[in-house]
């Protein structure tokens, strides 16, 4: 019997996976002063919605059997907990970035942070899953 726990996570991996593939694109261009870095570098900007869309697939893959999924899903928590800390270091220093510390900063801090508590909660309930 699948626990509530599971299916949230579950959830959050299918919510993740969709922001990564369609609304990192949509931010980037309808808010760009708080989803891209400046000067605007666009084959830079590409390259990472192509690799954030990669991992977004692959989190919704996950999302299916999250326990077998546990390095992909730790992969995107502690490289979204370092993506985010370097660029609050990067955003401190440049006054032109300060908008990103209302935008893709805390954005990746959020999911990070969501995925921790679920995953810490999936861990003990992993005995319940079939």
């Amino acid at each position: 019997m699948e626990t509530t726990r599971i299916k949230c996570l579950k959830i959050a991996l299918v919510i993740v996976g969709l922001i990564f593939i369609f609304g990192l694109p949509l931010l980037m261009f309808f808010w760009p002063s708080g989803w891209t870095w400046l000067p605007r570098q666009y084959e830079y900007e590409q390259m990472i919605m192509v690799v954030y869309a990669t991992l977004g697939a692959f989190l919704i893959y996950a999302s299916n059997k999250p326990h077998e999924h546990r390095s992909l899903i730790w992969f995107t928590i502690i490289s979204s907990y370092l993506h985010a800390a370097v660029m609050f270091a990067q955003a401190m220093l440049s006054p032109a970035d300060h908008a990103n510390l209302y935008g893709d900063i805390p954005g990746l801090f959020i999911i990070a942070i969501v995925l921790t508590i679920l995953m810490s909660i999936q861990k003990r309930d992993s005995k319940n899953i079939n």
